[in-house]
């Protein structure tokens, strides 16, 4: 079997997420090496994937040119995209990399990125196809006093809850517009929010829906999560995804509400937490070795239900040479059944 190398980009600290393909391979018996590119030699992924490569920054105008040297060089079969500040410029170059290297984009098309990359574009998206989402505030709005607290504001073009705060009054209101550029505020949510891994196959066929609980969350991403098979969530989801089309695995935040599913944002791209939903047995990177090996995939729920994960930091040491001296696992999960 020729090989399938796998490049993964922005690797920074998904040290699961390379882990994930590796085991992947090593069960479809797949000669696989996860290639891990970072502009940082102190990324922790670099330490537990197969081979590295240094990339430049994604706003250099040599980064297109670079992943297209590194895919040829390391015979690279699949590019995976894992911040947000990646995905337009992959989508929009997706036919020069695949043309000139043998490698496919695990990239939803241009429509897709900036449907979700851009909030009022995802909310519009959202409103105009009959999914709920809180009601948006214009400036005009604002300035007639229509409003109703508490509200919540956000970045247009946000990541990682960065910079996204809850608004209890005018004067709250008037300070956090101060300090975001271009915010959005919308009604405030109150509910059971939940991240919900979606993959689907190259052609946006829905293969598997997993929603997961946030229980707890640090820094914008999930530290302690639970699977649970919310049948309402998976039929919502699945309408969304059906119309949206997407490709690969993505994440939708959303929140059950006294109103019902209300959503919150849309990922195209891998979320920190999907090692929670792969290890459940939805395993997207054994999905994809398996897509690029030319299978057919049907949709399918075989994954375990009520599994609880709690994510937490370990350590890798450098010396002064920044060679390795040891190694544990950076956020490891642990499973809890119940």
């Amino acid at each position: 079997m020729s090989e399938m190398n796998i490049l993964i980009l922005s690797a920074g600290r998904r040290v699961e997420l390379v882990q994930c393909f590796q085991k992947a391979a090593k069960k479809l018996n797949v000669n696989s090496s996860i290639v891990a590119g970072d502009c940082s030699n102190t990324a922790p992924a670099l330490y537990f994937a197969d081979r590295v490569c240094e990339l430049p920054r994604v706003n250099e105008p040599n980064y297109i040119g670079s992943i297209i040297e590194v895919c040829n060089k390391e015979n690279i079969a699949l590019i995976v995209p894992t911040i947000d500040t990646d995905l337009l410029l992959l989508a929009e170059n997706k036919n020069l990399i695949e043309e000139q290297t043998s490698a496919k984009v695990l990239i939803s098309d241009t429509r897709v990125v900036k449907i979700c990359r851009d909030k009022v574009t995802t909310q519009r998206f959202l409103e105009e196809n009959g999914f709920r989402i809180p009601k948006m505030y214009t400036n005009e709005d604002l300035e007639n006093g229509d409003i109703q607290f508490p509200l919540f504001i956000k970045p247009k073009s946000g990541s990682s809850s960065i910079n996204t705060f809850k608004v209890n009054n005018s004067s709250e209101l008037k300070t956090y517009k101060a300090i975001i550029e271009q915010p959005i505020i919308q009604d405030f949510m109150e509910g059971e929010e939940y991240t919900v891994d979606v993959f689907l196959d190259f052609e946006s066929t829905v293969i598997t829906i997993v929603p997961r609980l946030r229980i707890a969350t640090r820094s914008g991403e999930i530290s302690k999560g639970k699977i649970i098979k919310d049948r309402e969530i998976i039929n919502d989801v699945s309408k969304l995804t059906n119309v949206l089309k997407p490709i690969g695995h993505i994440t939708v935040q959303l929140m059950k509400t006294k109103n019902g599913i209300e959503y919150i944002e849309i990922n195209p791209r891998f979320g920190g937490g999907a090692p929670m939903s792969i290890q459940s047995g939805a395993d997207s990177c054994e999905n994809l070795y398996r897509l690029l090996m030319g299978q057919k995939l049907e949709y399918n729920e075989n994954y375990r239900d009520n599994l609880t994960f709690l994510r937490f930091d370990s350590s890798i040491c450098l010396d002064e040479n920044m060679e390795l001296i040891t190694k544990d696992c950076l956020n490891r999960n642990l499973e809890l059944v119940k």
